[in-house]
C-alpha cells in the first residue's frame, strides 16, 4: 500500500489536466484535481468555446445581407447582446456540469482552489495538504496587458466575455490571433473597431500570404488597422476612453481590449520549493515525456510553452497517463498540428509557412489561388479566398497548407491527415475534386506561383 494520499494529483482543471486525471483514473490509479476557478480551464470557460460562439454569433451580420443576393427579403434584424450572453453562459454551464460529471464518474477527487507544491511530494489547497506518488501541472496560462498609464480600464481576453452592454466603438491592441478574432467579431456585431499593432503586420509567426490576406479582408469589412502604433497611455473622458497613441494621435472609445499575449500561470505555484526549474518566461521546459527536471513531476499544455492549443494539451495529458499509469508508452507529436484562427474570415493552416520551408529546404515551390467563391457571386460580396501549398521539389511532399476564407479550418482538418501522412502534390494532383466547393481549389493548383531557393 502506498504511503502517499494519492497516486496523481493534478494542480489545475482544464482540457489537459482533466483529460489526464480521467484515462490515469481509469488505469487504475487514485487520482485527485485541483481547480481554483471553474472546471473546464481557459478554452471551455473563457476561451475557444464562447468565442466560437460569439464567432457564429458575428457571421449572421453577413448573412442576412448576402439573403438579398438570393432572392430573400429579409426584414429589419437586430441583435441583442444580453440575449446572446444569456444562451451563451446557460451552454458554459452546461459544459462545467459535464465536465465536473466527468470527473466524479471517473472516481477523480476535485479539491477547489488554488494548488501550490510545499514539496516535491505535497500540494497544498487552502490550507491542507496532500501527498501523491506524482505530480502533474496543468494550469495554463493568463492574458497580460502592456505596461502603459491607464492600462487599468482596459479590457483582456478573460473579461470581454462579460461586459453587459454592447459598446459602439471599441480599441484591440494587439496583432496576434486573439485579437484578430475579437477585432472580427465586434466589428460584425457593428462595432466601430480600431485595431492598435506595434508591428508591421498582423498574425506574427503566420505565413506572409496569410498574413497579407486577411489583413486586406478586415479593412475591407470595415475594421481600422493601426500598423506601426501603440498605446501611449488610456484616459477615462467622461463615459468614454481617450487613447493616446505615441505618434500624438488620438482615439476615442467606449472599451480598450488588450489582446497583446499570454503568459504561464506558473506564479505562486511553489515550483521552487519542488525544485522545478521556470525559465525566463515562467515556462517550465519538459521533455518528449512532459517530465520536467523533477523526475516525478510532469507538465502538460500552454504552461510548458510547447503547442499552446488545446487538443495539443489533451493530447500530452492522455500520453502521460497512459505512458506513466496505463503501461502503453507513448509520446504527442508536436509537428504538422493544424490550427485555425477564427476571425472575419477564418484563417486554417497546417505544415511549414513559405517563410519557415526556405529555410529547412533547398529548394521549394508555391502554389497559391485567390478567387471570388461562388457564394458571393449572388450576394454580391467581394471577399476573396486564399489557398496556398508549399511543396517540398526533391521529394514533391507537401509542407504545409494554408487557408482564408469562409469554411477554412473546417477544410483544413481533412488536409491535415493527408500532410501527417507525408501526402505529395502528385497524390493531391490525383485527386477528384467536390464540386463546386472552395475546397476543391486545393486539388486543382497546377503551376507553382513562384519558387524558392
Amino acid at each position: 500500500m502506498s504511503s502517499f494520499d494519492f497516486d496523481l494529483y493534478v494542480i489545475g482543471a482544464g482540457s489537459g489536466g482533466v483529460r489526464a486525471s480521467r484515462i490515469a483514473a481509469s488505469h487504475g490509479a487514485r487520482v485527485a484535481i485541483c481547480e481554483d476557478s471553474r472546471v473546464g480551464g481557459t478554452c471551455v470557460i473563457r476561451g475557444c468555446v464562447p468565442k466560437k460562439l460569439m464567432s457564429y454569433a458575428a457571421h449572421f451580420a453577413e448573412d442576412f445581407e448576402d439573403a438579398a443576393g438570393f432572392g430573400w427579403t429579409v426584414g429589419d434584424a437586430t441583435f441583442s447582446w444580453e440575449t446572446f450572453l444569456q444562451r451563451k453562459d446557460a451552454e458554459i454551464d452546461r459544459l462545467n456540469r459535464i465536465y465536473l460529471k466527468l470527473l466524479a464518474d471517473s472516481g477523480v477527487t476535485l479539491h477547489e482552489g488554488r494548488g501550490r507544491l510545499v514539496d516535491a511530494h505535497t500540494v497544498e489547497v487552502d490550507g491542507r495538504c496532500y501527498t501523491a506518488e506524482k505530480v502533474l501541472i496543468a494550469v495554463g496560462g493568463k492574458p497580460v496587458k502592456p505596461d502603459f498609464p491607464g492600462n487599468e480600464h482596459c479590457l483582456t481576453s478573460d473579461e470581454i466575455f462579460h461586459i453587459p452592454h454592447l459598446p459602439r466603438r471599441m480599441v484591440v491592441v494587439g496583432g496576434g490571433y486573439i485579437a484578430v478574432e475579437f477585432a472580427g467579431i465586434f466589428n460584425a456585431l457593428g462595432v466601430e473597431v480600431h485595431l492598435v499593432y506595434r508591428g508591421d503586420q498582423i498574425l506574427r509567426g503566420f505565413d506572409a500570404d496569410v498574413r497579407r490576406v486577411l489583413a486586406r479582408e478586415m479593412q475591407n469589412r470595415g475594421v481600422h488597422l493601426h500598423l506601426h502604433s501603440e498605446i501611449a497611455s488610456v484616459e477615462p473622458a467622461g463615459q468614454t476612453l481617450q487613447v493616446q497613441l505615441q505618434d500624438g494621435s488620438t482615439l476615442e472609445t467606449d472599451r480598450v481590449l488588450c489582446a497583446t499575449g499570454r503568459v504561464p500561470r506558473t506564479d505562486g505555484l511553489g515550483l521552487e520549493k519542488a525544485g522545478v526549474y521556470v525559465n525566463a518566461k515562467g515556462e517550465i521546459p519538459v521533455d518528449h515525456d512532459s517530465r520536467t527536471n523533477v523526475p516525478h513531476i510532469f507538465a502538460v499544455g500552454d504552461v510548458t510553452g510547447r503547442v499552446l492549443l488545446t487538443p495539443m494539451a489533451i493530447q500530452e495529458g492522455h500520453a502521460f497517463a497512459d505512458s506513466q499509469f496505463g503501461g502503453r508508452y507513448w509520446c504527442p507529436e508536436h509537428d504538422n498540428v493544424p490550427s485555425a484562427v477564427f476571425s472575419q474570415p477564418p484563417v486554417a493552416c497546417v505544415g511549414l509557412s513559405e517563410g519557415e520551408a526556405h529555410t529547412l529546404y533547398e529548394d521549394i515551390d508555391i502554389y497559391l489561388s485567390e478567387f471570388r467563391p461562388m457564394k458571393h457571386t449572388l450576394g454580391g460580396r467581394e471577399s476573396r479566398t486564399m489557398v496556398k501549398l508549399v511543396v517540398n521539389r526533391a521529394d514533391d511532399r507537401v509542407l504545409g497548407c494554408h487557408m482564408v476564407g469562409d469554411d477554412a479550418p473546417e477544410i483544413l482538418q481533412g488536409v491535415a491527415v493527408a500532410i501527417k501522412c507525408g501526402a505529395t502534390k502528385a497524390r493531391f494532383d490525383a485527386t477528384v475534386g467536390i464540386h463546386p466547393t472552395a475546397a476543391e481549389e486545393l486539388v486543382t493548383l497546377r503551376k507553382p506561383v513562384r519558387t524558392g531557393h
